[in-house]
């Protein structure tokens, strides 16, 4: 299978080039950066390189500058959206020249879609809006999150007039070992200190990067699955459970909560956006087309993301000795 993969080099498209170079793919990866060569990968700095006659299977789309990288400030609100809508402009105008457009597009978006619903749980038919009354679901809170990945579906969704088939990956919280959020969700437990964020009451809909890396294997191979997929376990939990799981893996000496008026001093509106609420959003299109996770409980993804962990830097230190 050939693939254009965009945002390849990040947390996420690390892992998953290896993957699908493992089994068998060809990549053209889309990166302005400077890499060495590889068998079986090609990297451009533009689209534009990429010629009419070329033939591409499918193209995962999971280019994106970083909500949580630093403050909201009205410039930076501007690059997070640029970062994704206009990768995602530019892979429609390269469909439309291409003599044959890939059959298949993966494109990432996030839970954010949904808004903030308190308890609700929610899948892939759940709605920011009352389908009865067309207003806002009593629970619901839009805002930028939401507006971003909603605007940034709809443009995907653009490419099935050309033919391809186009799954819109809902991402959570992607954890994983070497960066990340848990590199900073787990910073005070590196310091002894058991801690959540607000309350702690909030809904933190997470995801193994293995698990990513499989789902989106798993999308890729189905000619039969298009739409919107959350990418969750199906297992979330709250701050406090995450706190509680994460200490299993620390020697912590106390515990306490961040109060959420020193996040909103802190970061800003990001704090009320991704940090104090939270979406309790469960894989249901996934687990109905088959597949099933390799990590569902927090407690064994952490307990896999530490081991490994611990197994790296047992390796590291017998190479330098």
């Amino acid at each position: 299978m050939r693939i254009l993969l965009t945002g390849g080099t990040g947390f996420i498209g690390t892992a998953l080039t290896e993957a699908l170079l493992s089994s068998g793919c060809e990549l053209i990866i889309l990166s302005r950066g400077v890499h060495a060569k590889r068998i079986g990968c090609r990297f451009v700095r533009s689209l534009d390189e990429i010629a009419a006659t070329e033939p591409l299977d499918a193209a995962i789309n999971l280019a994106g500058a970083s909500l949580a990288a630093r403050r909201w400030s009205a410039g930076y609100k501007r690059e997070i959206v640029a970062s994704r809508t206009g990768v995602t402009r530019q892979l429609l105008e390269l469909f439309a020249r291409l003599e044959r457009p890939p059959e298949a597009l993966l494109s990432a978006s996030a839970i954010g879609y949904y808004g903030h619903h308190g308890d609700e749980c929610l899948t892939e038919t759940s709605l920011l809006t009352s389908p009865l009354t067309s207003t806002l679901s009593p629970q619901a809170k839009p805002g930028f999150a939401q507006r971003l990945c909603s605007d940034w579906e709809a443009l995907a969704l653009q490419a099935s007039q050309y033919g391809v088939r186009v799954c819109l990956l809902r991402l959570g919280v992607v954890l994983d070992g070497g960066g990340g959020a848990l590199l900073e969700m787990a910073k005070s437990f590196r310091f002894g200190v058991a801690s959540w964020l607000g309350s702690g009451e909030q809904w933190l809909s997470w995801v193994h990067r293995q698990d990513v890396v499989r789902a989106i294997q798993f999308l890729l191979q189905r000619d039969d699955l298009q739409g919107p997929f959350n990418i969750t376990s199906p297992e979330p939990v709250t701050g406090r459970d995450f706190a509680q799981a994460l200490q299993a893996h620390h020697r912590t000496f106390l515990r306490a909560g961040v109060p959420a008026p020193v996040m909103r001093v802190l970061v800003g509106e990001m704090a009320d956006e991704l940090l104090l609420a939270g979406q309790r959003v469960l894989p249901h299109a996934l687990e109905s087309a088959g597949f099933a996770f390799t990590y569902p409980t927090i407690q064994g993804a952490l307990a896999a993301i530490y081991a490994d962990h611990v197994a790296l830097r047992i390796h590291s230190s017998s190479h330098q000795a």
